[in-house]
């Protein structure tokens, strides 16, 4: 794994979230949100469980009725029983200012409010319901993410960014137009926040689209005039491998830049799939760029003619699925395991150079081949497995070198 700071990241100022630092000197943080109605705060509490045992560090709710604002502590409650601290992030809209002056315990229970300028009020009222949630974040020391979306933008300042464009000797395009409208809403609510009383270090910035060259040029353009930190993210990413190669598209330039802080990757569950799709793909892209470690990834083959059996591949998915499984009891007693390196290959081609790079790594006959698998460890190798359970002693490999490799930790 490499240096996770050997990207270097355009300086923002830290923001605390519950025991979560967004920004600063601190990795990138992945986030997701739950798709459950709120006001079935079991349902939200499981599902928020399942989302911060799968790798999420913030969680963010919708908050969108009376009865949803009430189930808020419910939720937090619950977690706590679990032994989950993940940090909560209410997601408001068109009503927040009601909801978090009627229910003060909700507005103490979240660990950031998410605000959307383009929806918290129209005319006179929209400053009035925006300062009002401002000074409620400040009442009760609340980080607040204002996250600007090219669905509901700011007509009024659509309007006024128009006009000012028709004056000019050479006016920009409709897109221009577009990105540069969501930059001043992001940015000159964030001034207003800041005029209310908001400390700096308590806003993120955000500017959701659902387009590739939209997303980087918004953010190159907010990380260029602010130190604010940054939320990444596509809107509307789609759904399976569209969703996933549009949001790594996206946020693999920018994070190579140095531009980021947190990052959601937004997809649209298969049906009847699991939310916790959108923490892997996050983890996993975090992961290949050296920017985190979150679990042993494994490298494998993508097959040929000379790999006509499919045991090397169902041998991959089931030692991926395998380390994931034991990650959460992994991660409480050994320092260093998520940086682990696995290799399963499917034939003598590349099989024994690349299973010697990993960690532990297997050569798998391919067609025609001995049926033996040798197995390397930090490059030696240590014995050939044969026969019908490779699977299971391959695993009783990979446990056996966790604990003789990784330094127990000390627990009080």
């Amino acid at each position: 794994m490499s240096d996770p700071y050997s990207i270097p990241r355009r300086p923002t100022l830290g923001v605390k979230v519950g025991g979560v630092t967004i920004g600063g000197d601190a990795p990138v943080v992945v986030q997701s949100m739950t798709n459950t109605d709120t006001e079935d705060y079991l349902a939200t509490a499981l599902q928020t469980a399942e989302l911060a045992r799968a790798g999420s560090e913030l969680v963010r709710i919708t908050v969108n009725t009376p009865e949803a604002a009430a189930a808020v502590p419910k939720i937090r409650e619950h977690l706590d029983r679990l032994g989950l601290s993940v940090p909560l992030i209410g997601d408001f809209h068109y009503n927040g200012h009601r909801l978090l002056t009627d229910h003060p315990e909700c507005a103490q229970a979240l660990a950031k409010y998410r605000i959307n300028p383009g929806n918290v009020g129209h005319g006179k009222k929209r400053d009035e319901q925006f300062a009002q949630m401002i000074e409620l974040a400040c009442k009760y020391d609340k980080p607040v993410r204002i996250g600007v979306n090219w669905g509901s933008l700011d007509q009024d300042l659509l309007a006024r960014i128009m006009d000012e464009n028709a004056k000019r000797p050479e006016p920009k395009d409709a897109v221009q137009i577009m990105r540069e409208a969501m930059v001043t809403s992001a940015l000159e609510s964030a001034e207003k926040a800041v005029e209310i009383g908001l400390p700096a270090d308590h806003i993120v910035l955000s500017c959701k689209v659902s387009g590739v060259q939209d997303l980087i040029a918004i953010y190159r353009e907010l990380s260029a005039r602010s130190r604010f930190a940054l939320h990444l993210g596509l809107t509307e990413a789609g759904m399976g491998s569209k969703g996933i190669v549009a949001s790594t598209a996206a946020m693999g330039v920018l994070l190579q830049e140095g531009i980021g802080d947190t990052i959601r990757v937004s997809l649209t569950p298969e049906p009847g799939g699991k939310r916790t799709g959108e923490v892997i793909v996050a983890q996993e892209m975090l992961q290949t760029m050296g920017l985190r470690a979150f679990t042993p990834m494994v490298a494998a083959c993508p097959g040929c003619g000379r790999t006509t059996s499919t045991f090397f591949q169902e041998l991959a998915s089931t030692i991926q699925e395998y380390v994931r499984a034991q990650m959460p009891q992994w991660r409480t007693e050994y320092d260093g395991v998520e940086n682990m390196t696995l290799a399963v290959m499917g034939c003598v081609v590349n099989g024994p150079g690349e299973s010697k790079h990993a960690n532990i790594g297997i050569s798998l006959p391919g067609t025609g081949e001995v049926p033996a698998a040798p197995v390397f460890e930090d490059g030696e190798k240590t014995v050939t497995l044969r026969g019908d359970n490779i699977a299971e002693e391959f695993k009783a490999i990979v446990d056996r070198y966790v604990a003789r490799t990784y330094q127990r930790k000390l627990h009080p």
